[in-house]
């Protein structure tokens, strides 16, 4: 009998993953090519969109042609990938400037001009704050880092563009359009833009009051759909560039967080998961929207219908774990270049080496700023207790645990949103292919920690799952049976009282030092 099939494309921040899975969610194979981005001056961060469509047509060519026994079971392609990106786009399609990416803070002023008032509550003037946290439970980012941010910034400093510009599309959504020639968003994905009224979890829908206080043109956003709609199917010319049949669906599909969501299994209220890849995140689904503004978490419409998701984002994670490379191990300065192809099972070897607690050497990983439990884009990195006795393995361990030490201090209020402590945390993300990493975050967090199979897959598999939500092959209640787990941690209980007390202390670094993090680099 035959297997239908979904092409799940997840456009990471370093390039696209193309992937075939079944309608259940088994894999098949996959296909990765790298894209670059480009950091400017005043907090910029740009990628270029035709480069991610000629990467995926890459990737995609690579797979189809291992799998040429396959191509005719594909049903529908189904994108996701980094959220919070902003790509303008004319009325025929094409991208008139680079995309800004997630990272892009050069917004920060104009966010601020229009959150701003007379009467303020942690920087925001209250009126606004009444407004948007009633309709959309949130409100943008004073780090100016969200797609409003990015489109007033064009607005303000690229007026040209911004006339021209047809619609402001995410950067799945431009993916979608090289597709189908549909200027489609979803409603998951356009909560980001803080200009969609979400009180009714069934009838989302974009509010002129809020368009009105952001100062946009509300005609140069994207029609809305359910995120497992189909909303067409491949166009003649990207059939064949993709190397597929022009009768292939495509699915409306979400963004990383929430497609990653769905690929970790924990699909209810008393289960979350953790990702830890270039970034992270600590999410979990709830029944109902709320929102913490204190540390910039959010209760959002999510891809599955009728649910809302926990969303918040640490910056920078696993990148700490590339920046160890690329510019303290390996750095290009002619002392030792090339880092070995195994680098990361030799740092986990290395930072196994080293006792729980690294020496008490603490790590704080704010490489990039910080979006939560804080939102400082003043913030930096360091390590923090460093000595002579200290050594290459207590540095790595320290980065490990850094990085968990932040998700200890979002899960509380990720928790107290959520109203009840998490049974189990399922993790994904490259940082889950590290079973020390989880040990670590076992013990950290004090939760059940369980290593799904295939992490890297998560975003991809989610993806697949919404699919196949879709087209009628799956119910969202069989998502969890459907995952898999690798491996599951418990907390080590002897490391209890030393995490607790490294913890304690780690939050003090950031209280003590936040005035100079500001002075430094404001």
């Amino acid at each position: 009998m035959e297997t239908k099939l979904i092409l799940a494309i997840d456009l990471g921040t370093s390039g696209p993953k193309v992937t075939l899975f079944t309608v259940t969610g088994e894999y098949i194979d996959d296909d990765f090519a790298h894209t670059g981005y480009t950091l400017l001056p005043s907090g910029g961060a740009e990628q270029d969109p035709e480069e991610w469509w000629q990467a995926i047509k890459i990737a995609s060519q690579n797979l189809l042609k291992r799998n040429k026994d396959k191509i005719a079971d594909i049903e529908a392609v189904s994108i996701t990938g980094q959220w919070s990106g902003t790509v303008a786009v004319d009325k025929n399609g094409q991208h008139l400037m680079n995309a800004i990416n997630w990272m892009d803070s050069r917004g920060a002023e104009q966010v601020k001009k229009i959150t701003d008032g007379l009467i303020k509550i942690e920087g925001y003037g209250v009126s606004k704050v009444y407004h948007w946290l009633r309709r959309t439970g949130g409100i943008p980012m004073q780090a100016g880092k969200d797609p409003i941010a990015h489109i007033l910034f064009i607005k303000e400093n690229l007026p040209d563009i911004y006339e021209k510009t047809y619609k402001f599309l995410e950067p799945k959504d431009f993916l979608n359009l090289k597709l189908t020639g549909e200027f489609i968003s979803t409603y998951d994905t356009m909560v980001l833009h803080w200009v969609t009224d979400n009180r009714d979890i069934n009838n989302i829908k974009y509010s002129d009051k809020l368009i009105s206080l952001s100062g946009i043109d509300g005609n140069k956003l994207p029609k809305m759909v359910d995120a497992s709609e189909v909303i067409g199917t491949l166009s003649k010319k990207a059939a064949t560039e993709l190397g597929l049949p022009e009768k292939t669906k495509v699915i409306a599909g979400t963004p990383d967080i929430n497609s990653a969501a769905i690929g970790s299994g924990a699909i209810d209220q008393k289960h979350a998961h953790i990702y830890i890849g270039t970034s992270s995140w600590l999410a979990s689904y709830i029944p109902f929207k709320k929102t913490d503004i204190f540390h910039n978490i959010g209760a959002l419409p999510s891809a599955l219908k009728g649910k809302y998701l926990i969303t918040n984002e640490q910056e920078t994670a696993g990148e700490c774990i590339n920046y160890l490379r690329d510019n303290v191990f390996f750095h290009k300065d002619g002392l030792n270049t090339v880092a070995p192809d195994d680098y990361y099972e030799r740092i986990n070897q290395l930072a196994g080496e080293s006792p729980a607690g690294s020496n008490k050497l603490i790590f704080t990983p704010w490489l990039y700023g910080e979006r939560s439990p804080i939102e400082d884009n003043f913030v930096r990195g360091g390590f923090f207790n460093l000595s002579l006795q200290h050594n290459r393995r207590d540095m790595i361990r320290a980065v490990f645990e850094g990085v968990a030490y932040n998700n200890r201090w979002l899960l509380k209020y990720v928790e107290k949103i959520a109203g009840n402590q998490f049974e189990y945390i399922n993790f994904i993300g490259g940082g889950a292919r590290s079973d020390l990493w989880s040990q670590i975050l076992a013990d950290v967090l004090q939760r059940e920690i369980r290593q799904i199979e295939r992490p890297l897959l998560a975003n991809a598999r989610g993806a697949a799952f919404l699919a196949s939500i879709g087209l009628g092959y799956m119910k969202v209640g069989d998502i969890s049976e459907k995952t898999k787990v690798k491996t599951s941690y418990q907390p080590n209980l002897k490391n209890k009282s030393l995490y607790d007390a490294l913890f304690k202390e780690y939050l003090n670094i950031y209280k003590k030092n936040k005035g100079i993090y500001r002075r430094l680099n404001s």
